[in-house]
């Protein structure tokens, strides 16, 4: 009995000096007509969960609630203490008429329960209240104040967003260019507040257009001033359109969503403060149009569909020419427009020049509203023979926008004198040789032919009734044989693995050498591995491994010693994969042992 009533004693000690958790509201009793003002509902000794604000007649929810907690722990007299809190507070806006706010009761969830605070009202006075702890000072006017990138209280919570203060603009260099003319379209975004989520939902249409961007990175570091008034401006985009058409082009809006930063206001003991509020928006661009001119009519012959400003130079590599070696005759075309449109020019090269195909390189970048560059076409070619040749002359047309007018300048003749090299000429270069008209012969009466009889019914006519019929049938039992070997895929796909596996070995060569592409070119040379193994023994990818193949390899009559070899390969490979930084050196050796696993493994027979 007496364990038992202590137990009892040490249980409601521990009741007694529990405390109960709290929930309540603090609020200022007046506030004046169209000022904020704050309300904080504390729940004190308690963790609080499903927070619910409380109806509000008479004011206008602005921001809320913000959320803080706080802990507090004290030992007195060898005695603990805590106490916890939790505050959910709540910005509004009074009307702007003088009467009574009535504010709800506010719901919270503590320890399973529902607590509430009880409802009250706020008097809302005319001027300035007494003895008000949340109220604004500031006199609102009718108009509120136009929205400034300097002044932080013109962007209140309480006010909308309008279009002159957030927008997208589509700029165009030009409002009228001639096709192929280069035209630099710019898109803006013009705010007045700060912007902490910037999101494009829909890029602009450029129909009709050829189009290349610029790079770059959007940001809010630039001021400028539009209709009179300062905006953060920040560039999205920026490309050159080269019109492909005439007529009126539309370049269509885009859509994006941004998030605003508006601040709230309210006075302390400490001061005026300000919190941040987001505001998501929905905005939609601006749509442009440019007026696009055909070009007149008629066109030069020469002209290619060069427009702008340009000039063109020619020069010759080397200076001396000689036999069986290589020049390179270019021309390099400068100026203004669409540089990196231009076509190489026409050039005629004598037929004793084995020419090749001509290597075009443009070096081109913005500059103010249009592009400049040169454009580099050169002409490589192998005279054949000594002698003196002759390049004739051309010319090169370009269209002025700015004169309205064709410009035509004229590419000289070049007179090419070429020295005997060493070597002998090329099977293309022997035409040279057939252009001289060979002289007469004469011939004696011996020499001609008598008069034969005529040959049908002989053996040779009957020879070529049945020689086609002879081909016919071997070329009938040859394609018989083919569509019976072809509707065979396993043995179709065999035949053909050694072809497809020398098709990967060249992707791979061309990755060879290339520090920055090592790992795809060991990722390479193992999908010609791995892929030959799968159609040599006709197995799929998924059940190919390692494990089985050395297995399948032996089973099929493939040497012992050349099964390792291909394992050893395979292994090295996907080790240098992931290793790529000390493989660099051995990738030669790497595809002359896959060429030879390949080929040897391929002349082995497979039933």
């Amino acid at each position: 009995m007496k364990r038992q009533l202590l137990i009892l004693l040490i249980c409601f000690a521990t009741v007694a000096t529990a405390v109960a958790a709290t929930f309540s509201a603090s609020y200022p009793r007046a506030v004046a007509a169209g000022d904020k003002f704050r309300v904080a509902f504390k729940l004190e000794n308690g963790e609080g969960s499903n927070f619910e604000a409380p109806e509000v007649e008479g004011a206008t929810l602005i921001f809320g609630p913000a959320t803080s907690s706080s802990y507090s722990m004290s030992i007195i007299n060898g005695k603990q203490s805590s106490s916890s809190s939790m505050t959910y507070t709540m910005t509004y806006k009074a009307s702007a008429q003088p009467g009574t706010i009535s504010v709800g009761a506010a719901a919270v969830t503590c320890g399973g329960k529902r607590m509430t605070t009880r409802p009250f009202t706020i008097s809302v006075t005319a001027g300035n209240p007494h003895g008000g702890n949340g109220g604004s000072s500031s006199q609102h006017s009718q108009q509120p104040p136009r929205v400034s990138i300097d002044d932080f209280d013109s962007q209140e919570a309480d006010r909308g967003v309008s279009a002159n203060d957030l927008f997208v603009r589509i700029e165009m260099s030009r409002p009228r260019v001639f096709e192929q003319q280069p035209v630099v379209c710019t898109i803006k975004l013009y705010t007045k507040y700060g912007i902490s989520e910037f999101m494009v939902n829909k890029q602009p249409a450029f129909d009709g257009f050829l189009i290349e961007e610029i790079d770059g990175q959007p940001n809010l570091d630039n001021v400028e001033t539009y209709n009179g008034q300062k905006y953060h401006v920040a560039v999205l985009k920026r490309c050159i359109l080269y019109p492909q058409q005439s007529g009126q082009l539309k370049i269509a809006s885009g859509e994006y969503d941004v998030t605003a930063v508006q601040f709230v206001s309210y006075r302390t003991m400490f001061g005026t403060m300000r919190e941040p509020v987001e505001k998501r928006l929905h905005v939609t661009s601006n749509s442009a149009t440019v007026n696009i001119l055909p070009l007149p009519e008629p066109k030069p012959a020469s002209f290619t569909g060069a427009v702008g400003k340009f000039s063109i130079t020619s020069s010759l590599k080397p200076e001396t020419l000689k036999t069986y070696s290589a020049a390179t005759l270019s021309y390099v075309i400068t100026g203004t427009g669409n540089i990196k449109y231009i076509k190489a020019p026409q050039v005629t090269l004598p037929e004793q020049f084995d020419a090749y195909e001509p290597i075009t390189d443009v070096d081109a970048h913005v500059s103010g509203a249009n592009v400049t560059g040169t454009c580099t076409a050169g002409y490589t070619f192998i005279p054949q023979f000594a002698g003196r040749f002759t390049i004739p002359e051309s010319e090169f047309s370009y269209f002025d926008p700015d004169a309205e007018r064709y410009v035509t300048i004229p590419i000289a003749e070049r007179v090419l004198n070429v020295e005997q090299g060493k070597g002998q000429p090329s099977a293309t270069g022997e035409r040279g040789t057939r252009m001289d008209i060979a002289g007469l012969q004469s011939v004696s009466a011996s020499q001609l032919s008598p008069e034969r009889e005529p040959w049908w019914g002989s053996a040779g006519y009957w020879l070529w009734y049945v020689i086609p019929l002879a081909l016919a049938t071997a070329f009938a039992i040859y394609f018989r044989k083919q569509l019976r070997l072809r509707s065979d895929a396993t043995l179709m796909r065999r035949l053909r693995a050694g072809k497809v596996a020398s098709r990967r070995l060249k992707r791979a060569t061309a990755l060879a050498g290339q520090p920055d592409k090592l790992t795809e070119f060991y990722v390479e040379l193992l999908q010609a591995l791995w892929g030959f193994m799968s159609d040599k023994l006709s197995l799929p990818m998924s059940q190919l491994n390692r494990d089985n193949l050395e297995h399948e390899l032996l089973s099929h009559g493939v040497d012992a010693q050349l099964a390792t070899e291909a394992l050893a390969l395979i292994d090295e490979c996907q080790l240098a994969q992931y290793s790529p930084a000390g493989a660099a050196a051995g990738q030669a050796a790497m595809l002359d042992r896959a060429a030879q696993v390949i080929e040897q493994i391929n002349k082995v027979k497979i039933a």
